[in-house]
This record gives C-alpha cells, structure tokens and sequence, in this order.
C-alpha cells in the first residue's frame, strides 16, 4: 500500500473522527467559559500556525491550525504569565479574566470539556438506540466447551445467568465483558437452573488471542455460548438516554478496570496504543460500516474523556489537582510549583507517547520492516 492509498485509508477516517471529539471538548470548555462571562481570546482546532480562521462579535479567533492532531481554548487571564506580561487590569478586564474567576467556576469551566465527551457519548448512543437499536443476546447458556472454566465450574447447557458479582446482567454481551476483562479473576455467579437460583464461582482462564487488526491481547474465556439468538431491540427516548448511560458508564469501567490490569502488570504493556494504531483502527472500521465507524466514535470520546480527567499536569484532571490543592490550602499554589508541576506533566505525557508510538511501530511491523532493509 503506497502512501497516498494509507493517507486516505487511515489518515482521513481518523483525522474526522478526531476532530470532531477535539470540537466537542473544547466546545465544552468554551460554553462553560462563556456562561460564567470569561472572555474567549481563541478557539483552535490543531495547533501551529492558522490556516483558516475568523473574528467573532465577542472577539474570539476561531480557526483551524496546520497540525491537526488536538485543539485548545485559550482564555483571558487564563496562566500566571499571561497577567504578569500585562499592564495592572481594570475592573472590567478583571470581570472578564479566568483567573479573577471563583475557584467553582474554573474548575466548571476545566471539567466541562472531558464532560462533553461523555455527554456526546450518550447522545450518539442513545440516538443509535432508539433507531437503529441495541444488540442483546440472551444469558442463556447454550453450549458448555469441555475441559473449559465453565465445564469445571459446574456450568449447564440451559443454565441462565443473571447476575455477574453481584451486578444483575439482561444480555450475554455483558457476561462477555466482564470475562473478557477478568484476568485470572474469579467471577461469582448466580444462575437460574430448572426454576431454581444456583450461585456459581468460576475462574476463566486466561488466553491469547489475537484481533482483526492483527494486534495480540490476552483475555479471559469462561467456555460458553449464548443459546438463543440475538435480537435487536429499539427504546423509546426516555429508555434509550438512559440505556446509553448505563452502557457509557460500563464501558468507562472496563477502560479503568484495563488500565489498571497494565499498571498492575497484569496486562501486558504493548497493548497501549497511540496514535497510529488509533488511526489504522479508524480505517479499517470506516471500511466496514457506518453504525461501526459511529461506535467506535463513542467508544474514542469516552477515552477522550476519561484520559483527560487522569490527575496529570497539562491535562484537564492535572488542572482539577492544582484546585483540589488550591481548596484544601485555601490558597493558589504558587507559580514555581505550578511550572514544575507542568513540567512533570509534560514529560510525562511525552513519555506515554513515545512507549505508545514504539507499541504502534512494533505492531503494525514497521520496526521489523525496517530491521529486515537494514540488516
């Protein structure tokens, strides 16, 4: 595949997605901004020099920046510096300035963009659900795997499952998350058998498998099938919003529940993927279908979401950490630790990147190939 052709295969589908969630979050930022009468000096999407931008009534550049990758709001009176470089402000500067602001409003203002993508999560899905539907499959076993975590377990064709830890489950889609994450853990389950409840522990065991997209993962298989077929059930609005919370909070869960499997050592590191695997994902998906492509737009803004609310320097949650301290201190901190706290923060960040392009390199075969024209 030549240059060009991976471009406009992978380069385009993830570019759209990705600008699309960087609009959303800083719209976020920029609404709630906006609400609490905090001037907006520029809106970008992508950094560097501008490509293509206009003034608004209320003074805000809006524009698009040569490098795509990301986006930032940048507001009045928003960093030390900023006031420092400045001329003593007038009371209607200071009526306008971010950091004139209480510390409730600047800390809306900060978590309102990673709340967006949650809030855009729900409102694909459930709009998708009240159309197009939601897959459920039912908990019914259908076929026991001999030899398997659940042939041990005592698991029979027939057996219903509902409840999973002590969570109830209405559909084998669920089931499978749960074990597909419960590396080597066990899962305490509470099954209907002939009428009657049976509680049942289990403990899947842990394999190898390897995805359509050639990347290896290691997950849990418990060793059943569902055995009624599937059926696609549409909600009304009021279902749909609410089903579409319950399924962007599992999903929230899972990514936790597997980040922390990979800090504990107990998933291995590789699968952290950056960038180009996130766009080769992207492609490949976009190929398929519009309803997967839209899916898998969700799932990204979650992630969005949910990494920008990590308490790290120069993310939105590293910001929330500086007012936690400024609360608890009844104070700011001040700017020599604010400016290492970024740094920290920036190294930080730099450094995930790197290990997660190194992961996408390798998987993607790219260090081989270059090994192979080397050697």
């Amino acid at each position: 595949m030549n240059p060009f052709t991976m471009l406009v295969t992978y380069g385009l589908p993830f570019l759209c997605v990705l600008t699309v969630l960087v609009f959303v979050h800083e719209l976020g930022h920029y609404l709630v901004a906006r609400w609490n009468r905090v001037r907006v000096e520029v809106f970008s999407i992508g950094f560097g020099p501008e490509i293509i931008g206009w003034t608004d009534r209320a003074g805000t550049r809006w524009k698009v920046s040569l490098l795509p990758f990301g986006g930032y709001v940048r507001m009045f009176g928003e960093t030390p510096e900023e006031g420092a470089e400045r001329p003593p402000l007038s009371e209607a500067d200071k009526a306008v300035s971010f950091s004139h602001k209480s510390l409730r409003q600047r800390a809306a203002i900060v978590v309102a963009g990673p709340v967006a993508n949650f809030l855009l999560a729900i409102v694909v899905s459930a709009v998708l659900f009240a159309t197009v539907g939601q897959q459920l499959t039912s908990t019914v076993v259908g076929e026991v795997v001999p030899d398997s975590a659940a042939a041990t377990a005592g698991i029979e064709p027939g057996d219903k499952i509902i409840a999973l830890n002590g969570r109830p489950v209405s559909r084998f889609e669920d089931v499978a998350a749960v074990v597909m994450l419960g590396l080597g853990e066990p899962l305490h389950m509470k099954i209907l058998r002939a009428g009657q409840s049976l509680d049942i522990t289990a403990t899947p065991k842990v394999v190898e498998q390897v995805d359509i997209f050639g990347d290896k993962h290691r997950i849990g298989l418990l060793g059943i099938t569902s055995g009624k077929s599937g059926e696609i059930v549409h909600y009304d609005p009021a279902t749909a919003v609410y089903m579409a919370v319950v399924e962007t909070y599992r999903r929230t869960v899972d990514m936790l529940k597997a980040i922390g499997q990979i800090i504990q050592g107990i998933r291995p590191s590789n699968e952290v993927g950056g960038v180009l695997r996130i766009a080769k994902m992207s492609g490949d998906i976009f190929s398929r279908s519009v309803i997967d492509t839209i899916d898998f737009a969700v799932l990204l803004s979650i992630n969005l979401g949910l990494i920008n609310l990590f308490p790290i320097p120069l993310l939105d949650g590293g910001r929330l950490l500086f007012y936690g301290a400024e609360a608890l201190r009844g104070r700011p901190l001040g700017p020599r630790a604010e400016e290492w706290g970024l740094r920290l923060g920036l190294a930080l960040v730099l450094s995930l990147m790197l290990f997660a392009t190194w992961n996408d390199l390798v998987s993607m075969k790219v260090i081989q190939f270059l090994k192979h024209i080397f050697a």
